[in-house]
């Protein structure tokens, strides 16, 4: 690891882990513009196509990569939150030996701060009206199946056909200002797909299952109305 530290920090502490796409070619690129102060952004850390990994900023410091974000009754992910930015443009797959340098970085940041798994987020996941990285190629299942992150296997549950979608995506985390934006945000994520804001049976089972995995709740056809699914979010709150 490369220590290459950045000026553009604040003090907090994580209690989320944010994943970034740089939208750049090179990292060499990206350590410039994290490390400018005129350009006021930063990260901890930046994760190279080749796997090298570079530290910016202090965990215990507040780095400035989410900007304006929300993810349930959090407004601020920068002071909450790590930041870690992907060597890519956004428009290609991640390399295995970037991934893998990844999962060993989050290892060690779960082992210091015991961030809960649905605390795992991409960054238009937080900033869905902004925001797209780190892009639908992002191996979201793989960080998933180590502990990092939600996921929903097959066969997905069916849900009831009163489940209000807005309310649905809000228990999860999602700012529903922009409802078509979250959607793409929620595709794009945990569909892997962001060609339209429209929900198949598929999408819709997914966020069933979501739902209850995120609130560590099993909704029922008896109670998940639109106004369980408030309840839910209530819940959710109040449980941080």
């Amino acid at each position: 690891m490369q220590w290459r530290p950045s000026p553009n920090f604040d003090e907090r502490w994580p209690n989320f882990v944010i994943i970034h796409a740089t939208s750049n070619d090179t990292a060499d690129e990206a350590l410039r513009t994290l490390t400018d102060p005129q350009r006021r952004v930063s990260s901890h850390y930046l994760i190279g196509r080749e796997g090298t990994v570079y530290q910016l900023v202090d965990e215990r410091a507040r780095a400035w990569h989410a900007g304006e974000s929300k993810w349930g009754a959090d407004t601020d992910l920068n002071s909450v939150s790590l930041g870690i930015e992907l060597d890519n443009n956004g428009r290609e797959p991640f390399p295995d030996i970037q991934i893998s340098a990844l999962l060993t970085l989050l290892s060690g940041i779960a082992e210091r701060y015991r961030i809960p798994a649905a605390n795992y987020l991409g960054h238009g996941d937080v900033a869905p009206a902004r925001k797209v990285d780190p892009s639908s190629h992002f191996p979201w299942e793989i960080l998933a199946r180590q502990g990092y992150g939600l996921w929903c296997d097959p066969p997905w549950p069916e849900p009831p056909a009163v489940m209000d979608t807005a309310l649905a995506l809000r228990a999860i985390g999602y700012d529903v200002s922009d409802l078509e934006a979250a959607i793409r945000a929620f595709k794009r994520h945990f569909v892997q797909d962001e060609t339209s804001t429209g929900l198949t049976d598929r999408d819709r089972g997914v966020l069933y299952c979501l739902l209850s995995k995120s609130t560590h709740w099993t909704p029922t056809s008896e109670n998940a109305s639109p106004l369980s699914a408030a309840a839910w979010r209530h819940r959710r709150d109040v449980s941080r």
